[in-house]
């Protein structure tokens, strides 16, 4: 069983002002690193990696597309200091499967990534995991808040280092409908249904939603539910302390129904919702400007990466506000993020969890976009533009004050498994989002599964 863990929440006034960000102009870009000319593997931040001329290295994680290509470049940077070879090995969801498969054919990755809390748990409960050696200690301790290195740490032991982090509290919207609508950003829940509203009577569907990807709908929940319930019960209730038959979790669906019951607010209505996956859900809202399939859609600061594929400007084009707050609670942030953990023994591993608790690594990702960290020794004029530096500079100011994402807190079982527990759950919700009990009954079945597990 997973230790439980109680998290804080972000109190960052500063993410407010996400809404009036400024242009999304390149200005203060930093691509530098110091390359394959750095003598001793040292760089910028005077980090000294060791000589692994001719070993090599496979790290595992989920990302494809541009995430898997920019992560690529961290680790080309990694391969030039120390003259190791590193692949890139793609593990599938849930990633504690994978790795279980691998090393029970006795060829685990050196190093994985893994994007849930609930994982690191799971992973070294089955002794996976080796502990961090006395470098990455060094790196993780200087350039993390006290509430990142214990995200990473199982009963006071340190495995993880968060490399990529996510606020998963946001709503990115098409400037171009929002003003031929005349429609305003809201700041509550209800003033965002009355937008949703304004914006569909100008002819253009207000919301899409990436229902196919099971992980989108347990954001859009998970937001709804802190901003509501608060701080006290969402911890209750990602350590399965309440059941999810609580009011409070039916009060959270219901609310969700408010949207997820009006099908001609969806993009597609329901069943398009049900067989959008999470890139298209970004894309159709972006694509044709004013003649978008979509005026606005929920997800992270990570999304900036699909927008900036269909050629609009963050910051201009796409602009963004946060999740609305719901009835009178406080605006919700919810985070996320990918640890970076060692399967194997050896320098190489080490060094490289070393390299990306440093800030060099994550200047690297940070300069391509889609990208947040929660080093706080990284220069924020790494970010590409004003929109990305603003939400980076609230995270870091928030400290240790946060709630992570709570489905990735779960076992991978129930929070963090496609066609299964939470995800297929909240899926048959957006299909029927009248059946708030039988919701709830479906989701406390899958639960109390996972946690006796």
């Amino acid at each position: 069983m997973r230790t439980s863990r109680t998290l804080r929440i972000v109190a960052v006034a500063a993410v407010v002002a996400l809404g009036a960000t400024g242009c999304g102009s390149d200005g203060g870009k930093d691509k530098g690193t110091d390359g394959p000319g750095a003598s001793s593997g040292t760089g910028s931040s005077g980090l000294r990696l060791p000589s692994l001329k001719g070993e090599k290295l496979e790290v595992a994680a989920v990302w494809t597309g541009p995430e898997q290509a920019n992560f690529t470049k961290v680790l080309k940077e990694f391969e030039k200091r120390t003259g190791a070879t590193v692949t890139f090995v793609p593990a599938q969801d849930p990633i504690v499967n994978f790795l279980g498969t691998k090393i029970a054919g006795g060829s685990p990755p050196d190093v994985a990534m893994l994007p849930q809390v609930g994982a690191i748990h799971q992973a070294a409960a089955q002794k996976w995991l080796k502990p961090l050696g006395p470098e990455a200690k060094a790196q993780l301790a200087a350039n993390y808040s006290k509430g990142w290195q214990d995200l990473g740490a199982v009963d006071g032991t340190p495995y993880g280092v968060y490399f990529k982090a996510a606020n998963k509290s946001l709503v990115w919207y098409n400037s171009a409908v929002f003003a031929n609508a005349g429609a305003a950003e809201p700041k509550t829940w209800k003033d965002f249904l009355t937008t949703a509203e304004t914006i569909s009577a100008s002819g253009v569907t207000p919301v899409s939603v990436g229902g196919a990807d099971g992980w989108t709908l347990t954001d859009w929940f998970e937001n709804v539910y802190l901003s509501q319930a608060g701080p006290e019960k969402y911890d209750r209730l990602a350590q399965h302390t309440i059941k999810w038959t609580d009011p409070s979790v039916a009060r959270a669906l219901t609310t969700l129904g408010e949207l997820f019951g009006k099908p001609n607010l969806l993009a597609g209505g329901t069943n398009g919702a049900l067989q959008t996956e999470y890139p298209v859900s970004v894309t159709q809202t972006f694509t044709g400007g004013e003649q978008a399939k979509a005026a606005m859609v929920f997800e992270g600061d990570f999304s900036a990466v699909n927008i900036a594929q269909t050629g609009a400007r963050i910051g201009s084009d796409a602009k963004v506000f946060p999740f609305p707050a719901v009835g009178d609670g406080a605006a919700p942030v919810v985070t996320g993020g990918d640890a970076a953990v060692a399967l194997k023994d050896g320098k190489g591993a080490q060094a490289l969890l070393t390299f990306l608790a440093s800030p060099d690594a994550a200047r690297i990702w940070a300069a391509e976009g889609g990208f947040l960290s929660p080093n706080k020794a990284l220069d924020p004029a790494a970010y590409p533009n004003d929109v990305q530096r603003r939400i980076a500079t609230a995270l870091i100011g928030a400290g240790d004050r946060f709630r992570f994402d709570m489905s990735d807190q779960m076992p991978q079982s129930f929070g963090g498994t496609p066609g299964k527990g939470e995800w297929k759950a909240l899926q048959d919700f957006l299909k029927n989002p009248k059946d708030v009990a039988g919701a709830q009954a479906a989701l406390e079945a899958e639960a109390a599964k996972a946690y006796k597990s």
